[in-house]
């Protein structure tokens, strides 16, 4: 974006027009089902996380000072309730745009009695700016995000270097970012941007990939991706700067 185009954008915005912006998502509205609905109901008290809320205090939203660990896109939410019950003395807050996904979530969460997780049912990016304190967070997950295989599309793939830049203010020195991906060419995409981001190290010993980690849950999906001889790739990198 020039600067001419950048200046009349933000124009727009203080006057209150809409400007379509280039999103990593659709979204898909899927229909609620009555478990999800009443999940929402029930536990949107206690587990629920506004955007209008601002910056967050942690300490003030868990009760603690444990180490909180931030998944965007969580989809129905299984592996991010499993993680925060294996892990309960960390603090996990999910990310989701689609509602059912939310409801699922918070139901999965509630039937196990989880209690270290919050869930905002929002934008990432903007979540992400408005309401993470910089130099919070121990982890940024992003597992399986859409791949928007079409090279035309390529340019709505969440890992970019802008959003990246974005990421690493908000995780601590020694915070990680780990993503993973059943596209190859997403994966070397990720590798590539992640390579030339300023303030990461890549914790891969080959200087690429890592082994899935024991706390990042084998889901469904993956599990029947490994019976068809799919691929997984997890990159994992360190905040250093």
């Amino acid at each position: 974006m020039n600067e001419s185009s950048k200046t009349a954008l933000e124009q727009a915005e203080q006057e209150g027009k809409y400007i379509r912006k280039v999103r990593s998502f659709v979204k898909r509205e899927g229909r609620l089902t009555k478990g999800q609905a009443a999940a929402i109901e029930k536990c949107w008290a206690t587990m629920g996380l506004e955007h209008a809320q601002g910056r967050l205090d942690f300490t003030e939203v868990f009760g603690n000072d444990n180490d909180v660990v931030v998944e965007i896109g969580f989809g129905m939410g299984k592996s991010l309730v499993e993680m925060a019950k294996n892990t309960p003395d960390q603090n996990f807050i999910g990310i989701e745009v689609h509602r059912p996904g939310v409801g699922a979530c918070l139901m999965e969460a509630d039937e196990q009695g989880v209690t270290n997780l919050r869930v905002f049912e929002h934008d990432a990016v903007e979540v992400l700016a408005d309401c993470i304190p910089d130099a919070s967070l121990a982890k940024l997950q992003l597992f399986f995000p859409d791949p928007w295989h079409k090279k035309r599309h390529h340019k709505r793939r969440i890992v970019q270097a802008e959003f990246v830049e974005k990421l690493r203010a908000k995780l601590r020195i020694g915070g990680v970012f780990h993503m993973a991906t059943d596209w190859e060419n997403y994966a070397e995409h990720m590798l590539e941007v992640m390579q030339s981001a300023p303030g990461f190290a890549n914790q891969s010993d080959s200087s690429d990939y890592v082994p899935r980690p024991d706390f990042r849950p084998l889901t469904k999906f993956e599990q029947r991706g490994h019976r068809l001889g799919h691929g997984v790739w997890d990159l994992m990198f360190e905040r250093t700067a």
